[in-house]
């Protein structure tokens, strides 16, 4: 009894401390996200993960889960009624990875990969990239030291963050092959990386995808992303009478943001599963340098 006690008194400072966080956010963006707070019944929520649920690492690997995290996500898509979806830049299986055990509806690799049921297969919408365009990708690394290249099936990031000021080289090498390719690839920036991905899909498009379908059909779409690749996502949201929030990061400044930093967005999140009747105070982020 102690211990829960506890739990719910810890789960409720922490409440408190993001309410104040929101009240002194501008009114527009205090009132957007207190909208969905509002009803939450009526929205089908869409979240990035790096950047907007983690926080940014020096490689993909080295990202930090916070371990409530993945029973935070189940809660809400139960509350939800499965109406959450991931959309990330990451492959599915690595979405996976990353929030194990919980598996959720996902799209993956700038909308190439589609899983429409948590239990079901992923789906590759996109042909694999050429073995001749990785191998050329793959050669960026030599321009600097700390230069990672990462296959994705459909798609290849080169993240130079451990490189930064090689970023004109790596832009300017990374065009080159995909003007050489036959392959139609399209160049999408993102926070200290370059991805070459296929013409024609996007996170918006995968968002777009998931609202034609149960169980997301019939409500209003909630986008929250902190990127250059989530601002379709972000875009087709609004359009769809739904909202795209915005987590403040190397993108978007904070003063145009909904979010300051991921532990703010995990709180959030915290908040929303209350109002959809889960346990917020077992499931909440706990308070953290904001990444």
């Amino acid at each position: 009894m102690v211990a829960l006690t506890g739990t719910v008194q810890k789960g409720t400072a922490i409440l408190m401390r993001v309410s104040i966080a929101m009240q002194d956010r501008p009114g527009e963006i205090r009132d957007r996200a207190g909208a969905v707070l509002a009803s939450p019944h009526a929205w089908a929520l869409f979240l990035d993960i790096d950047g907007t649920l983690l926080g940014m690492a020096p490689t993909p690997d080295a990202v930090a889960v916070p371990p409530e995290l993945p029973s935070l996500l189940a809660s809400l898509a139960v509350g939800l009624d499965g109406a959450l979806a991931i959309v990330t830049g990451r492959r599915v299986a690595e979405a996976d990875r990353l929030l194990a055990p919980v598996k959720l509806v996902a799209s993956g690799v700038h909308g190439t990969e589609l899983r429409q049921d948590p239990d079901g297969p992923v789906k590759m919408l996109a042909q694999p990239v050429p073995a001749e365009v990785i191998e050329m990708m793959t050669s960026v690394s030599r321009i600097a030291e700390g230069i990672l290249v990462e296959q994705k099936g459909s798609g290849a990031a080169v993240h130079y963050r451990n490189a930064p000021l090689a970023q004109r080289a790596i832009e300017s090498e990374v065009a080159r092959i995909i003007g050489r390719s036959a392959y139609d690839l399209v160049l999408r920036r993102g926070r200290k990386v370059l991805e070459a991905v296929p013409r024609g899909f996007s996170k918006g498009q995968a968002l777009i995808d998931f609202m034609r379908r149960p169980p997301f059909k019939g409500r209003r779409p909630l986008m929250i992303g902190d990127d250059v690749g989530d601002e379709t996502a972000l875009t087709a949201a609004e359009a769809l009478s739904g909202m795209g929030l915005k987590v403040a990061g190397e993108h978007f400044a904070l003063a145009e943001a909904d979010f300051g930093g991921v532990t703010e967005v995990r709180s959030w999140l915290g908040l929303l599963a209350e109002r959809l009747g889960r346990k917020p105070a077992e499931w909440i982020a706990q308070p953290a340098q904001h990444g």
